[in-house]
């Protein structure tokens, strides 16, 4: 079908959808269905190629951070904002930039995609670029085993055409960094001293501290103090502000300058790197951090055992009020027994206001072995968020909740305040 006709229903179906207010992967699920080839079209008139972002956690982070660190490089770049997941959810992102022609105005695309979509999307389009992140265990129930995920990361690495950036510190990624032939393989890291605050799947169950290994990396974290970094750029030391909070959000910025710079190559303008980084505010959802009645009220997603872990390290319980909400839906993953992984002494003194989501009583019950006082256990998302705001007005709050949980308790905190739109 010629893309004009394509991107015309396409564009259509994609309007249909948003004065419904329906979800942002329908116009790309209607244009596959008529022609396949639109996306790896679209995307191949793009003269610096695709860049692929993916990994357990940290995804939409890392590409809104590449995403604006490109940009501030002068690149125009393309993304699938929304975090939709899905080849569908990037055709549908597709749509609502191309012209009436199927044209897109842009140098670059980079694209966040979990590991197991992002296999078949390399079967159909080779990235010049992929950055793999982490390999933790993360919704198990979909995926298998921890090593089913990381050789899902391999098969992206292996369909790269250019380079691969890896997180030197995850073992399993190392591995594959050093397994791969025929491409460029670019390391980001820790300094040692940081090295404790990251512990890898194997660490936390062994008990074993992570070590320090050789590799070299182009972009290393060496030290975070309060909304100050210093990162190691090819073997120089920058310090930036940012308004980025949580280590495992800093860490995540190293990955992005890594990509950036395997990108840019010699045409990296640092100043303006390091400048485009101070800038970059959290992805929904990820540390956003919202205002209710003068307060502010932080939303941290929680996924597995060493991100509610980092979550917990990152953020002083002290002077605020903390809800968590948690729910078991499939984008969370049915199997919430990591739970049990995680340490919440961090809680102890101060405990927790509420308690919601659909597992609130396993959360509680968690809760209780760990000695954490909780105020009220309340599984509608709705009421616990209410009455959470009522009972806490004039203290700072912070919840940690589960992915659905995060999107239902956002629509439930744009009626009464400013929220980001996601589609």
């Amino acid at each position: 079908m010629p893309k004009a006709i394509t991107t015309i229903f396409g564009k259509a179906v994609r309007q249909v959808a948003l004065l419904r207010g329906g979800g942002s992967a329908l116009p790309g699920l209607f244009v596959e269905k008529i022609d396949s080839s639109f996306v790896p079209d679209t995307l191949s008139q793009l003269p610096r190629g695709v860049v692929l972002v993916s990994g357990t956690n940290g995804k939409t982070t890392t590409t809104k951070m590449v995403v604006e660190l490109l940009k501030g490089q002068g690149l125009k770049v393309f993304t699938n904002r929304t975090g939709s997941n899905f080849v569908r959810g990037v055709a549908a992102a597709l749509l609502g930039e191309v012209n009436l022609k199927g044209e897109l105005d842009a140098d670059i695309a980079v694209l966040e995609l979990d590991e197991a979509h992002a296999v078949k999307f390399v079967e159909i389009i080779k990235p010049r670029y992929s950055l793999l992140l982490n390999v933790m265990r993360d919704q198990l129930d979909r995926f298998g085993e921890i090593d089913t995920t990381a050789r899902m990361l391999r098969a992206i690495a292996e369909n790269t055409t250019e380079t691969v950036i890896v997180n030197r510190e995850d073992p399993r990624l190392r591995a594959i960094g050093e397994g791969i032939a025929g491409k460029d393989v670019s390391y980001f890291g820790l300094s040692a001293e940081l090295l404790k605050e990251f512990p890898s799947d194997d660490d936390m169950r062994s008990g074993r501290p992570a070590s320090e290994n050789s590799l070299p990396a182009t972009v290393t974290l060496n030290s975070i103090d309060d909304d100050t970094a210093e990162f190691e750029i090819n073997n120089k030391k920058y310090q930036t502000s940012l308004q980025l909070r949580g280590v495992y959000n800093i860490y995540n910025a190293a990955a992005a300058m890594a990509t950036t710079l395997a990108i840019q190559k010699d045409e990296l303008n640092t100043d303006k790197l390091m400048e485009s980084l101070a800038q970059v505010r959290p992805a929904f959802g990820r540390g956003e951090s919202l205002t209710v009645n003068g307060q502010p009220l932080e939303l941290v997603l929680v996924k597995n055992p060493a991100g509610f872990r980092l979550s917990l390290s990152s953020f002083d319980p002290k002077g605020y009020a903390t809800m968590i909400a948690v729910n078991d839906n499939y984008a969370d993953g049915r199997d919430m027994s990591w739970l049990w992984d995680v340490d919440f002494d961090s809680l102890r003194e101060n405990g927790a206001s509420h308690i919601t989501g659909v597992r609130a009583y396993d959360m509680a019950l968690r809760l209780y072995y760990e000695e954490v006082t909780v105020a009220s256990i309340e599984p509608s998302l709705g009421l616990a968020l209410s009455d959470f705001i009522k009972q806490n007005q004039d203290l700072p709050k912070r919840i940690y909740c589960t992915y659905t949980a995060m999107l239902a308790l956002r629509r439930e905190l744009s009626k009464i305040t400013d929220v980001e739109a996601i589609s």
